[in-house]
């Protein structure tokens, strides 16, 4: 397998009309990588995972996915990708296992069709129509056409939307299995647990340029932020921000023995996200972290 990352992307640029979706966008993501694209609305997510995908033509910038330019490669180029939608509604009489089926006949070496069917949490529908299914269910089963093929690279958008909790945790696992076979994932997604739980890399996009990237722990340096302890005293609820919460931890450990009401706050992905798109409020709440333990 070569070394080259599996979605290069410089400047990229798409306009509709007078409206600049995408405005000089960089991307890369490696192979083996699970990339979460954050954004809201009109941000520009799905008019670039389109471009990558080869369904959209871009007005300007250079992309390169699996090595070739999505915009004139070929069938055997398509062979090798995975795409899960935000929304299909084709072939509803086709029963699931008749679809799943079907389209693993398009690819060299899929997936066995059963696998991936349980895999999704519909073996109770197999022989339902597509039609009948519910909107989680008929997402789940957008979720086993786009991986039955044993892609190299699987885009997914929104792939989740209409899971319950449950199914959502067993997508999770099934993502988790994708990357261990080597798999590439790129992923949009509304649930900022999602992109916490699944991503090694987290890219935030807003009208149309990459405003922030990194690890989920680390994006916007939210681990370089502040914390805030809270505790209280006889007069009061306190709290304080500092750059060294264990110190002042120790500091009250010193002065309380058990101190009363302790919380240390660090901002959440929500947190840094919103202030990176520009929609935090003007005092963000902070998140509990772990417990914290003061020893004796």
């Amino acid at each position: 397998m070569t070394s080259a990352p599996a979605v290069e992307v410089s400047a990229l640029r798409k306009a509709y009309g007078e409206k600049q979706a995408v405005d000089g966008l960089d991307l890369v993501v490696a192979r083996g990588e699970i990339v979460a694209v954050l954004g809201p609305n009109g941000a520009g997510k799905t008019t670039t995972v389109e471009i990558l995908e080869g369904f959209r033509e871009r007005d300007g910038g250079d992309v390169r996915v699996l090595g070739e330019d999505p915009a004139r490669a070929g069938r055997a180029w398509r062979s090798r990708l995975g795409v899960v939608l935000q929304s299909t509604d084709d072939l509803a009489e086709a029963t699931v296992g008749e679809l799943v089926r079907h389209f693993a006949r398009f690819y060299p070496q899929a997936r066995d069709a059963d696998e991936v069917i349980d895999a999704v949490g519909l073996r109770e529908k197999v022989r339902t129509r597509a039609r009948q299914l519910s909107g989680g269910q008929r997402r789940r089963l957008d979720v086993a056409l786009g991986i039955v093929g044993r892609p190299e690279l699987v885009f997914l958008d929104e792939p989740t939307t209409g899971f319950d909790p449950q199914a959502r945790r067993d997508f999770w696992d099934l993502v988790a299995g994708l990357r261990e076979d080597g798999t590439t994932i790129l992923l949009t997604t509304h649930y900022l647990e999602e992109a916490e739980h699944l991503a090694d890399r987290v890219v935030v996009v807003n009208a149309g340029r990459v405003v922030a990237q990194g690890a989920p722990a680390d994006l916007g340096g939210r681990t370089a932020r502040q914390a805030l302890v809270r505790w209280t005293t006889p007069d009061g609820p306190r709290e304080e921000r500092t750059d060294t919460p264990t110190a002042l931890v120790r500091d009250l450990a010193g002065r309380y023995g058990e101190v009363p009401g302790l919380q240390v706050l660090r901002p959440t992905l929500e947190d840094v996200y919103l202030s990176l798109i520009g929609d935090a409020p003007a005092t963000t709440p902070a998140a509990p972290v772990e417990p914290v333990e003061v020893a004796r």
